[in-house]
């Protein structure tokens, strides 16, 4: 990696420690998402080998626990955290008739797809709302990686694709896509 070239590095929380298995009412897929968004992660047991972790001394991550957890478990305590609301997951509203029980996935990959197709975002951010504030996101981290070389954030798997987009349209080049897998980094380059 040449050091004068500014890199981003965009990294997905590390596995929560919930149960997703069986069958689940709409109620008790609302009460996993709050679950979900409180959860412990599991322990980060190897780091990245494309992290240059002896370089990184500040990270920006989402004010979720899961986030928060893994860039501690990932670059300890010594690093500056900057908690940013801004960097939260894309919001997800279960949505169905409360009749009957499904996997958990049903539940929320049919609410996902309404919430893009703009049907199901009563009480939360818009779709559009969200992929404005990811390319605000973007932006930031552009302009931070510019400034110091090198911009590090450690969210969740929909905005940080996201802001992935937006920073290829800002002439940003996937040089490493971890995809949206745990713990998964993604690393990009100007010029």
């Amino acid at each position: 990696m040449n050091p004068a070239t500014p890199h981003i590095y965009l990294i997905r929380h590390a596995r929560p420690l919930i149960n997703r298995k069986g069958f689940f009412t709409k109620a008790q897929a609302e009460q996993y998402i709050q679950e979900y968004n409180v959860a412990e992660v599991e322990e980060i047991i190897e780091r990245s080998e494309h992290l240059p972790l002896d370089r990184i001394r500040k990270v920006f991550c989402s004010t979720l626990p899961r986030a928060k957890a893994t860039a501690l478990m990932l670059f300890g305590p010594e690093v500056e955290l900057i908690e940013d609301a801004s960097f939260k997951e894309f919001e997800n509203r279960i949505w169905g008739l409360p009749l009957g029980k499904f996997p958990l996935l049903w539940w929320q990959v049919t609410s996902r797809i309404l919430w893009l197709l703009g049907l199901n975002q009563k009480d939360i951010e818009s779709f559009k709302q969200a992929k404005v504030r990811a390319a605000q996101a973007a932006e930031h981290l552009a302009r931070e990686a510019e400034a110091d070389g090198m911009a590090v954030l450690v969210a969740h798997g929909f905005l940080n694709e996201f802001i992935k987009r937006s920073l290829k349209q800002r002439g940003w080049k996937v040089v490493l896509d971890g995809g949206r897998g745990f713990v998964g980094v993604t690393q990009l380059s100007k010029g």
